[in-house]
């Protein structure tokens, strides 16, 4: 083993120690490998640690666990399938990225390929930059032969970290496939080929459905640290106001918790708006919350609406309005754009935008002949 003094995680080192004595023939085909202790004497560590590395060695489908008899190395393991990892966390507070998961793994699993993505979505904390790190220096190490980075949204030096997790798996030549948005910060765009919605254009086409609707003092609301998408979405609902003759001036934008009620009390009182476009639906459902709390009716006194279109939407006292992201067709093209990659390394980086979709419900106050079902 390594020396003691570790620059990576003892799971991971074990990891390679049992990967490079299978490679040279020290474990044969189809028979047991030895068991956890005797790998933990081996190697001189804990037992969590192999059971780790050899979850790893699982996942790849180089060796197998067999039910009261042991690990085994595999018979028919082949060098030829593929192996794709996904960078990516809150899955418990989001829910988009679980079906754009699973239609990427549908797509890779029919190929024969084999997705390594349920150890990304950590339901119960949020992602935090040090595990992203680790799971890129996993998939480095396990040489995989592409990963999809759904970059972090929530440390506040999220865009180095992101940065730097996409630069080491082109330089470690694993191509990478953004998922929703980009690693650096609006207006910038990064050399990665990127797969979601059009956030501009769903911003714009909610903000004109509300101005149809007679709204003309709207406001846009998102909490803080929220991603580079909350940018384009605001932008998009700036030019439609600004197209219909008004403006999205700086006081009507705010970065604050929906929940917090003395300061959705303050904006409501001190501003008045008769509509807020919420930066997407969890912030739009707290907000709904909050205005009930305040005795404020939505749609009566303000119109609310959301981005994102999630299980929940239509499930609030107040169903909400929004804009459905089309999770399946994005995995399919991330997957295609994957493998475009992986022909052509050189191609220069694409983003590949789709249509998002005006879902009307009771809380933008549309007549009831126009509503959703």
């Amino acid at each position: 083993m390594p020396s003691p003094n570790r620059r990576i995680p003892k799971h991971r080192e074990l990891f390679q120690a049992i990967r490079k004595d299978i490679s040279t023939g020290v474990y044969q085909a189809n028979k047991r490998l030895p068991s956890e202790h005797e790998f933990a004497r081996r190697y001189g560590v804990s037992r969590p640690t192999v059971a780790h590395a050899l979850r790893d060695l699982v996942q790849l489908g180089i060796v197998e666990r067999r039910a009261g008899s042991g690990t085994y190395l595999r018979q028919h393991t082949k060098t030829s399938t593929k192996h794709y990892g996904l960078i990516a966390g809150g899955l418990g507070h989001t829910e988009i990225l679980e079906p754009i998961c699973r239609q990427i793994a549908r797509h890779l699993e029919t190929d024969g390929a084999v997705f390594l993505w349920g150890e990304s979505l950590p339901r119960d904390t949020d992602f935090s930059a040090a595990q992203a790190i680790e799971q890129c220096q996993r998939y480095i190490e396990q040489h995989l032969d592409g990963v999809f980075f759904a970059p972090l949204e929530h440390p506040e030096n999220r865009e180095c970290v992101n940065q730097s997790i996409a630069r080491q798996l082109v330089g470690a030549d694993i191509p990478v496939v953004l998922l929703d948005r980009d690693v650096t910060e609006w207006p910038n765009r990064s050399a990665y080929d990127l797969v979601g919605i059009d956030n501009f254009t769903a911003g714009f086409i909610l903000a004109e459905h509300l101005i149809t609707l007679g709204a003309c003092k709207i406001h846009f609301l998102a909490r803080p640290h929220a991603p580079s998408t909350t940018d384009l979405r605001l932008s998009g609902c700036r030019e439609a106001i600004t197209r219909s003759g008004g403006r999205l001036p700086r006081k009507n934008v705010h970065t604050l918790e929906p929940a917090d009620l003395p300061a959705i009390d303050r904006l409501i009182t001190r501003h008045q708006p008769d509509a807020i476009i919420c930066s997407n639906d969890l912030t739009a459902a707290n907000l709904v919350r909050t205005l009930s709390d305040l005795k404020t009716d939505v749609p009566g006194d303000v119109r609310v609406v959301g981005f994102d279109d999630v299980r929940y939407a239509k499930m609030l006292h107040v169903p909400l309005t929004t804009v459905r992201q089309p999770c399946e067709t994005i995995g399919t093209a991330a997957v295609r754009a994957m493998q475009n990659r992986e022909t052509d390394r050189c191609q220069p980086a694409r983003q590949i935008l789709l249509p998002a979709e005006l879902v009307v419900r009771e809380s933008c106050g549309a007549p009831q002949n126009h509503l959703a079902g």
